[in-house]
């Protein structure tokens, strides 16, 4: 009878490959593979592709294309779980409690037809986000509300601050997954969360180093300074740290403005105000979903550049992850102008990662492609752009360029 066979056998840290095969098929025989993974909510994911077993009835998706009519065609060992996809439109898939499992589902049912055929076999997987002996640390210190990930062991790691987007609350997923890798990592909330302001009006840098100073504190934490991973809105905040704060030796920026947006930032007497939104800017496409690239002033440009954070104060290093199709920053242009004053300026401590067909989300490796979504700003519904293959090779090379950029500045 056919069987699934699956490299680690029973689970798998999330960012991690997964080799699949089927054996025991018929020579040649033609089957559809398919894997679904339920979110906390219950909303489903599923990818399916087709295949054609060996002359030997073996199936190894690491040797065998896929053949069109899928989710996916072409030599992709780990199609079935970069083009999983909610059967929800518009639906995203965010990991809550990192201490339990995704469970992935695999089966393989007979022949390439519209409906699945016989079920021929089946397996599940775990899919998790901490190593064992990855401790996870809830963090309420002074005004911090965190959650800290140390990596097994007493040794002393390097260590990084993990700041999110725009839309409040913490999210742990990516501080954990770092942790495995060998970080301590500080998931930092900031607003929309237990005691934190609901809708701040201003961003204090101030609580900011309270957290690069509880981490620099830590026994753990290898100094004399710590990295700051941050995306969107998280980005810009560690760039700001980076140019007003002590002790930030290096920042990756995945899609984060270089200017203020949203809500100004401050430190001690100075404020950073916020470049002007224009939402009539914002253009419709065919699908009638709005395109809100062009709504933010260019800081680059009078009256716009007051708004810039002042990088060229900054010690630190920087790794600017644009994605080439991000349709809510200008994140590609805005590298590249804060690049060129840096380099005017005699600096050289900045590289910038281009992600061509990636859009404004750029997540660890195997979370699925979210090109549409609730835009953070103006809560309608907005292209945030990306193309499902190319995302998939961008997370999996931001991902390890991330972890070389911090292992080689921490």
């Amino acid at each position: 009878a056919p069987s699934i066979r699956l490299s680690p056998a029973a689970r798998s840290l999330f960012d991690e490959p997964l080799a699949i095969a089927v054996q025991g098929l018929g020579p040649r025989q033609q089957v559809t593979l398919r894997t679904s993974l339920r979110d906390e909510t219950g909303q489903l994911f599923q990818a399916s592709a087709h295949y054609q077993a060996g002359d030997d009835g073996e199936l190894d998706l690491a040797r065998c294309p896929a053949l069109p009519g899928g989710s996916f065609s072409g030599l992709e060992p780990m199609g079935l779980l970069w083009a999983l996809q909610p059967q929800k439109p518009f639906w995203r898939l965010v990991k809550q409690d990192v201490q339990s499992p995704f469970l992935l589902q695999l089966e393989v049912f007979e022949g390439h037809g519209e409906r699945p055929g016989r079920l021929l076999a089946q397996a599940q997987h775990e899919r998790v986000f901490l190593r064992d002996g990855v401790r996870r640390v809830p963090v309420r210190e002074g005004r911090i509300r965190a959650t800290l990930f140390l990596p097994p062991g007493e040794d002393t790691v390097p260590g990084i601050i993990d700041i999110h987007g725009l839309g409040g609350g913490l999210f742990e997923h990516r501080a954990s997954l770092l942790a495995n890798h060998g970080f301590a990592t500080l998931a930092l909330a900031y607003y929309q969360f237990e005691d934190l302001p609901q809708k701040p009006n201003t961003l204090h840098l101030e609580y900011f180093e309270e957290a690069v100073n509880y981490m620099l504190q830590h026994p753990q934490v290898k100094g004399p300074g710590v990295g700051l991973l941050g995306f969107s809105k998280g980005g810009e905040v560690s760039l700001a740290m980076a140019a007003f704060l002590k002790n930030i030796m290096a920042v990756a920026s995945l899609n984060g403005p270089v200017a203020a947006t949203c809500i100004p930032l401050s430190y001690k007497d100075k404020t950073i105000p916020t470049l002007t939104l224009y939402e009539h800017k914002a253009k419709a496409t065919n699908s009638k979903i709005l395109d809100y690239s062009d709504v933010l002033d260019d800081p680059f440009q009078a009256p716009g550049n007051q708004s810039l954070i002042p990088l060229e104060k900054a010690e630190a290093q920087f790794l600017f992850i644009v994605g080439q199709d991000d349709r809510v920053v200008k994140s590609e242009y805005y590298a590249a102008e804060v690049c060129k004053l840096l380099q005017a300026q005699g600096k050289e401590n900045f590289q910038i990662l281009t992600c061509p067909g990636t859009g404004h989300c750029i997540d660890p490796p195997f979370f699925p492609l979210y090109p549409i979504g609730s835009h953070p700003v103006f809560h309608k519904r907005a292209v945030l752009g990306g193309e499902l293959r190319a995302y998939s090779k961008a997370q999996v090379h931001a991902w390890s360029q991330i972890q070389a950029f911090f292992k080689k500045y921490l």
